[in-house]
């Protein structure tokens, strides 16, 4: 069974704290490793992009699985990359440390050129399927770091997801303008923005995944260059 969503999202309206000012962080990543519960609220008061990983690949009682993720950038309608689960499985396969991690699968490492910095609009599609038990209030944190300074922090809701469906859920948002100085930053020192995606159902982390990035590409093309 297939169900499709579409939501748009400004970056303005779902950044939680200030860009690049001082913010009281209440919360660091030792202080949420001895939480029983870690909720929305915790995360969106961590300084950095986090070292580990806060929750255990256990928690997903729900069995969500990722199967497929595209983005394309919204202007001119072209695909900026897309991997689909069967290819992830067969790179991770090459990679020796891949295939006896607890964390397979949980880290992404992408290769983008410089052009990429320039996007303003940009569509992430992604396709999940869910196991035997509903999903009930499904939501996403992806919070984006360069060093231990915050670039951008979105927020979003997926809703309810039947029992053995796939599901297909397209989130169009735009990016901030960045820096001159910032921008040759991030492309001089690849590798150094990172991200953390956070995902709950009803307000209880289950899943925590992890990026980083750069965008110091030479060809056309943008590609994965690490899974594990």
């Amino acid at each position: 069974m297939r169900f499709q969503f579409k939501y748009e999202y400004s970056f303005s309206k779902f950044f939680r704290i200030p860009l690049f000012g001082a913010s009281l962080y209440n919360f660091t990543e030792e202080d949420l490793l001895k939480k029983d519960v870690i909720h929305p609220e915790d995360v969106l008061q961590l300084p950095k992009a986090t070292e580990g990983y806060i929750c255990k690949p256990e928690a997903n009682v729900y069995q969500i699985d990722f199967t497929r993720f595209k983005i394309r950038d919204m202007e001119t309608n072209t695909v900026l990359f897309e991997i689909a689960k069967a290819a992830a499985d067969n790179f991770e396969k090459e990679e020796d440390s891949a295939s006896n991690s607890t964390n397979a699968g949980r880290f992404v490492r992408y290769q983008f050129t410089p052009q990429f910095l320039k996007l303003r609009v940009i569509g992430a599609t992604v396709e999940f399927t869910v196991g035997a038990m509903p999903v009930d209030n499904f939501r996403m944190i992806e919070r984006h770091f360069f060093r231990d300074q915050i670039l951008k922090s979105f927020d979003f809701e997926f809703g309810f997801c039947i029992p053995h469906s796939r599901n297909t859920c397209e989130h169009i948002y735009e990016f901030p303008a960045l820096s001159p100085a910032l921008v040759e930053d991030m492309i001089n020192t690849p590798f150094e923005t990172k991200s953390d995606s956070f995902y709950f159902v009803n307000n209880r982390l289950i899943m925590h995944n992890k990026a980083d990035y750069a965008y110091n590409g030479s060809t056309d093309h943008h590609r994965l260059t690490e899974a594990v």
